[in-house]
């Protein structure tokens, strides 16, 4: 409940804790899943101090707990160990100091990790963090690399070593920090965060060297799980050895069988790329042989035809059948022309011997009545009507006798 209080009315720092104290108490017994981190096991004291850590957060708790209690656990729990806590919450007034009264102590055992991590890695994939479509793609040629990786390791030096065994001229940004306990995640979310950045890192790097389920249970946390799916930098998970598959593995864009094998997958071997250089240049210049060559015979093929050997030949025989057309054309000209003079000859003795002109030279006469009409019949004419008589020679006026 709310203490009313004022400037004029303060609480003591005694009652203020008292009261705080009493507000714990009633809070009873928890369950707390933790890390140990400290553990103090003073001979002949009758009580074990230890301190417990949320592994994601930076955030602890002291615990306390008769020796008994831990004696039934001290063979399986050590510092680094993962513990659920039976406890009650105490104030402990004088300090001012909140700490936990453990009652039981219980190992998380490995296939209790494993089925946490089966149910986070369903959950996860639901969201589609692990979707294939969200994963990006490497670059050919890395300028500069991320790598985040436990100090003086033998992870960090397997990528180097092989990196710039592989190409010389890679170049790294390494961030060296705990790759397991209590510290390794916030660590290594921050590393990656600052990795991703740096605009001139192409690709970022998170290798660490085999290890027990618990030793490598940073690597299948949340936080780092989302942080790494955040990242608009690619990422490589290279974590332990080749059964071993953190949640890291799903989330990152490559996944690395081990940092050696990471090294190998980012970085190109110069050699083969100068072998692959090679074989594509004479892969090229064959086909470019093969091509001129194919083209020559062609060529040979077109200029062994007649009419590239002599080509006034096809303009020679066309010349013959030309003239020979022309011949042809001009006799058939010439039959035509004399058919048509001896036809016109002809015709034009008819039309001679058929013409009243030729009558008349025979010694008929045509009269024409002074109108023009020609005179057929005697009765078309009277008695002393002049008529023109028409002869072969020329003309002569006549006139009817009644």
């Amino acid at each position: 409940m709310a203490v009313n209080t004022s400037p004029e009315s303060p609480l003591p720092v005694g009652e203020v804790s008292r009261l705080i104290g009493g507000w714990i108490d009633r809070l009873g017994a928890v369950w707390v899943e933790g890390q140990i981190t400290q553990l103090s096991r003073r001979p002949g004291a009758g009580v074990v101090f230890l301190t417990l850590r949320d592994p994601s957060h930076d955030i602890s708790v002291s615990v306390t707990c008769y020796r008994q209690v831990f004696d039934a656990v001290a063979d399986v729990v050590g510092e680094g160990a993962r513990v659920v806590v039976l406890a009650k919450p105490e104030w402990y007034a004088p300090r001012g100091q909140l700490s936990l009264r453990a009652a039981e102590i219980r190992p998380v055992g490995v296939g209790e990790l494993l089925a946490r991590l089966e149910q986070l890695k369903k959950s996860l994939a639901a969201e589609g963090l692990f979707a294939p479509e969200r994963k990006k793609a490497l670059p050919f040629l890395p300028q500069l690399i991320g790598l985040v990786c436990g100090r003086a390791s033998a992870a960090e030096r397997d990528v180097l070593e092989n990196a710039r065994h592989r190409w010389p001229a890679v170049r790294f940004e390494v961030r060296n920090v705990p790759v397991q306990g209590v510290h390794a995640v916030p660590q290594v979310v921050q590393a990656v965060k600052e990795l991703d950045a740096m605009d001139e890192v192409d690709v970022i790097i998170v290798a660490r060297g085999g290890g027990s389920v618990e030793d490598l249970l940073p690597f299948s946390d949340e936080q780092l799980v989302r942080a790494v799916a955040g990242c608009r930098t690619p990422v490589v998970s290279a974590i332990g050895h080749e059964p071993d598959t953190p949640l890291l593995d799903y989330v990152a864009d490559l996944r690395a069988s081990t940092p050696t094998d990471a090294a190998k997958k980012v970085v190109p071997d110069v050699g083969e790329e100068l072998e692959r250089v090679r074989m594509l240049r004479d892969r090229a210049r064959r086909c470019a042989a093969a091509f001129v060559e194919r083209e020559e015979r062609g060529l040979a093929h077109a200029l062994a035809r007649p009419a590239i050997q002599d080509p006034h030949r096809m303009l020679d025989e066309r010349a013959d059948h030309v003239l020979s057309l022309l011949e042809r054309g001009r006799r058939t000209l010439g039959h035509l022309l004399d058919r048509a003079d001896s036809e016109l000859t002809h015709t034009h003795a008819r039309v001679v011997a058929l013409s009243p002109a030729a009558t008349l030279r025979r010694g008929y006469a045509v009269l024409q009545r002074a109108d023009g009409h020609v005179v057929r019949d005697p009765a078309e004419v009277t008695a002393g009507e002049a008529l023109r008589a028409r002869v072969a020679d020329g003309e002569l006026t006549v006139k009817v006798d009644g």
